[in-house]
């Protein structure tokens, strides 16, 4: 079992969690991820680890309520324990010294994209962020991002809070000024497969972590597979990291669909069965 040592809510229903896992706050990496899962009957749900503090022992997730897990998982409190807490799993970011990197994130990606600009950071990378969604409130780690970043943006679809648009505008404006060596994005499929096609025109390195259905995290379901140049892969061993350039991004997008729709049937099934609950009581 794994204890919840720290919780806090850091955005509109999203939480970050200091989960006790000293062996996985020793080994971490940037870029890597765990798998959860709260009881022996729940659902097995990766996340990328949002930071580490190996002293302590602590492994800290940032999360969306968004589905059943994660809706169960936002009502435990400190002290409480989950089930299972599986990683680090898959390979952490490639960190060099590349020049200038665009890390382009949405929603929740903000928090994936905070160690991996850490870390480029240190070894001497010049950081642009650009964060988006869809509204003020959907903003989360201001500050640590600031921190990390050269030059930090965030971008509204309402225009609650700093620019007006989608990140893939901002972005477009930044490459055609800017020599930009590498770009890192993170998000909703769609907003990827967005920036993959500006930065391939510009011929611009593009790495993009990828979250497809996953279930063992070990690559023997095949859940997780994607198509990255005509290749079959497993975001879970291979990845969660691929060159942008060469995903199949209609495939995943694809795929995705399928399962969201079985979800929301199954987070239906399940409000009504609290509801009906709640009713007899």
């Amino acid at each position: 079992m794994y204890k919840i040592v720290n919780k806090r809510e850091i955005g509109h229903k999203v939480h970050s969690y200091e989960i006790y896992a000293p062996e996985i706050a020793k080994n971490a990496r940037a870029g890597q991820f765990v798998i959860f899962r709260i009881n022996d009957k729940g659902e097995r749900v990766p996340l990328t680890i949002a930071q580490t503090k190996p002293k302590e022992g602590l492994v800290k997730i940032i999360f969306q309520e968004i589905g059943k897990s994660t809706f169960h998982l936002a009502s435990l409190n400190e002290g409480d324990s989950i089930r299972d807490f599986v990683g680090p799993l898959g390979h952490p970011t490639e960190i060099k010294k590349y020049g200038t990197v665009v890390a382009v994130a949405g929603g929740v990606g903000a928090a994936e994209v905070l160690p991996v600009i850490k870390e480029l950071k240190k070894v001497g990378n010049k950081i642009i962020t650009i964060i988006g969604a869809r509204c003020k409130d959907l903003i989360i780690l201001e500050d640590e991002l600031e921190q990390e970043s050269d030059i930090l943006l965030f971008v509204t679809n309402d225009g609650t809070s700093g620019i007006k648009g989608f990140v893939t505008d901002v972005l477009k404006n930044i490459v055609n000024k800017e020599q930009i060596d590498i770009v890192y994005a993170i998000g909703p499929v769609l907003m990827m497969k967005a920036v993959s096609e500006i930065t391939k025109e510009k011929h611009i390195k593009t790495i993009v972590s990828l979250n497809p259905i996953m279930l063992d995290g070990t690559g023997m379901c095949g859940a997780c597979r994607v198509t990255v140049r005509g290749v079959m892969k497993f975001a879970c061993v291979d990845g969660p990291e691929f060159d942008a350039h060469g995903v199949h991004w209609e495939e995943l997008h694809s795929r995705l669909e399928l399962f969201k729709n079985f979800e929301k049937v199954s987070l239906d099934n399940f409000k009504n069965y609290k509801e009906c609950r709640c009713h007899k009581k």
